[in-house]
């Protein structure tokens, strides 16, 4: 029923941080979920993880290919740690080996610093749509910052109009509707290791910037994994189905799987709406698996 397009599984993971799935204990979550097949994103960069290997994520998806979608990962400090690094060389190698896509981008820095602007020119050229992580927070946290109403996100999707950025992650569903203050945009780590934060809650008073991204950017697309944009589109069951109706061509449905037993309320929801037509049958269809089939080149069979 559903193509998953976010989810991560380590081929031999440690005991500590996160205890990411193996691949097997990923399919094991698939099937109680009705869940075909998803997308395996590479997490190379350290500040959240111990970095992995593109060569792991094609290891996986070799074993299993008709469950895992590989997609690779590049830190844009690669090569030359500078903005004229010849990342197209990577990334065309990578894709030459089957990677679908790039991402998830999450090193902690700008979005619009040169070594990640290099990096999302180069995946233009190649011809592989980016997914990234985001934070409102420089240091103590992982993803790229951005400003309050996305500012360097719109600059990304104007500068590289070909790209398919999928937007993903607290700081960019925080803004589906006009913040109440700046900080209702991710969770930050506690000097505990814990973390603190919150999200907005209630209904969406206001739409933020993301619908309006959304109208103005044909290559933006929606990352729909993980509790955040459940969050988004959730939290005002009148507006939410609304969004999934004018946006049904560019969201995906997606799990952010990183360990086992972790809850996908998405699922119950989308199936809900469905089943109480506050979404169509073709909404659903394409959100849960159709825009997927479309994007990967896969047949509906797959």
């Amino acid at each position: 029923m559903f193509i998953d397009i976010h989810a991560h599984a380590y081929r031999k993971p440690v005991p500590f941080v996160v205890q990411f799935c193996t691949a097997e204990e990923l399919i094991q979550q698939y099937d109680a979920l009705g869940i075909e097949k998803g997308v395996l994103l590479p997490v190379v960069s350290p500040e959240i993880y111990l970095p992995q290997a593109n060569e792991d994520i094609l290891d996986m998806a070799a074993l299993y290919p008709d469950r895992f979608i590989p997609y690779c990962n590049i830190d844009p400090r690669a090569l030359t740690n500078s903005a004229e690094a010849p990342l197209d060389r990577l990334l065309s190698y990578y894709k030459e080996k089957g990677c679908k896509g790039l991402g998830e981008v999450m090193l902690n820095v700008p979005l619009m610093d040169p070594l990640v602007q290099n990096l999302f020119r180069h995946a233009e050229r190649v011809g592989l749509p980016v997914v990234f992580d985001g934070s409102d927070q420089i240091g103590g946290d992982f993803g790229l910052y951005d400003d309050p109403g996305l500012p360097q996100l719109e600059h990304t999707l104007q500068r590289f109009p070909d790209l398919k950025i999928f937007g993903h992650g607290p700081m960019f569903w925080a803004e589906i509707g006009r913040l109440e203050t700046p900080g209702e945009r991710n969770f930050i780590f506690k000097l505990n290791g814990d973390q603190v934060g919150r999200l907005p809650s209630g209904p969406i008073k206001e739409e933020g910037v993301v619908p309006k991204l959304f109208r103005k950017y044909p290559n933006l697309h929606g990352d729909l994994s993980d509790f955040t944009a459940h969050n988004a589109i959730a939290r005002d069951p009148d507006y939410g189905p609304k969004f999934l109706e004018e946006f049904q061509d560019r969201l995906y449905f997606g799990t952010d799987f990183c360990f086992v037993g972790m809850e996908v309320p998405l699922i119950e929801t989308l199936i809900q709406w469905r089943d109480t037509k506050k979404i169509t049958e073709t909404v659903f269809n394409k959100i849960a698996r159709e825009n997927a089939i479309k994007l990967f080149g896969l047949n509906g069979s797959d």
